[in-house]
């Protein structure tokens, strides 16, 4: 009955209902949210009830169905990956019968007499736990067994990595490229499409060898220049310092700013901004530490300032009630 109501695959586990219509429009997002969730708990329902159908197999977790093949062609955002073609290696291997085979990762290494990982850190029959090198028939005298050692080894790491830009390249050829490379496959050089890459501008170069020039320690300015070469531009915004000598233009600058500097001082609110009070204090105490040293420690108060606080207050336009009136004894 469900499968003649619906259609089920059971391959992608989906279910769908052709002949469904809404009665009347939903009014509010609820009532189609509702509607929705009903149907579906119906749709759900017809899989379970020809998933169950399905022969089974008892297992210690349950029952287990195998799946028939899906019915239903769901579309793909990007196109299948092709194979990936096989390396030299492997074309080698797979002609001469050689098969992988899993290698254990400790060995035992016998200068040390313990167990050492294969590859990598404090790996096995590594050349930095070897004091001595016996000598052969076949070397020549004054040569380095060590250096001789470093240099075959650089060799076979170049050798590798020849080999496999050489895979990428013939990957690249059929369009199988591995994902991780798949972003920067148009800036590589070895990959073979027919793209080309984004012609660099002139101002672009310019910012690029700019910023190379200027990553030394010293900023670039003991590095050789190139002949032609341009000094780099500067974006960035310089700190300006006022000249030594006054003249006019910026030379009237700092003029203008010990005025305005004064002007806050003097203002009608410089109170706010100048204890004078503790200014006067320190004035009287230096005075009478210069007349105790002439006089021979007596002091006198003559000299002495006092704050006048009614200049810095503000004045009031209102007039007091109290004028003009006698003190009353």
């Amino acid at each position: 009955m469900a499968e003649a109501q619906y259609e089920v695959d059971l391959g992608n586990l989906m279910a769908f209902d052709p002949h469904h219509r809404f009665v009347s429009p939903p009014s509010s997002r609820e009532e189609l949210s509702k509607a929705s969730i009903e149907h579906g708990t119906k749709l759900v329902q017809a899989i379970a009830d020809v998933l169950f159908s399905l022969p089974s197999r008892e297992d210690q977790d349950g029952p287990i169905v195998t799946l028939p093949a899906p019915t239903t062609k769901l579309p793909r955002a990007k196109p299948l990956p092709k194979p990936r073609p096989p390396t030299n290696w492997e074309v080698f291997a797979q002609k001469k019968g050689i098969q992988k085979r899993k290698k254990e990762k400790l060995v035992f290494d016998d200068n040390t007499e313990s167990w050492k990982r294969r590859h990598g850190y404090d790996r096995v029959n590594d050349d930095n736990d070897i004091p001595i090198i016996e000598a052969k028939a076949t070397d020549e005298p004054g040569t380095d067994p060590f250096a001789e050692r470093r240099k075959e080894k650089k060799g076979r790491v170049d050798k590798q990595e020849k080999n496999r830009l050489h895979n990428l390249k013939q990957a690249a050829k059929v369009g199988a490229l591995p994902s991780h490379i798949q972003l920067a496959a148009t800036a590589l050089p070895i990959t073979g499409t027919q793209s080309m890459p984004k012609k660099i501008s002139k101002d672009e170069l310019q910012n690029v060898a700019g910023m190379a020039a200027t990553a030394t320690a010293s900023g670039g300015k003991f590095d050789k220049k190139l002949p032609g070469e341009k000094p780099p531009k500067h974006e960035k915004k310089y700190r300006k310092f006022l000249p030594a000598v006054e003249g006019s233009g910026m030379g009237s600058m700092e003029r203008q700013q010990t005025e305005k500097v004064l002007n806050k001082l003097i203002s009608k609110d410089s109170h706010e901004i100048l204890n004078v009070e503790k200014a006067v204090n320190m004035y009287n105490v230096k005075s009478d530490k210069r007349q105790q040293k002439k006089q021979g420690g007596k002091s006198s108060s003559s000299s002495r300032l006092k704050p006048d606080k009614k200049s810095f207050k503000k004045s009031s336009n209102k007039k007091s009630p109290y004028k003009g009136k006698g003190k009353s004894k």
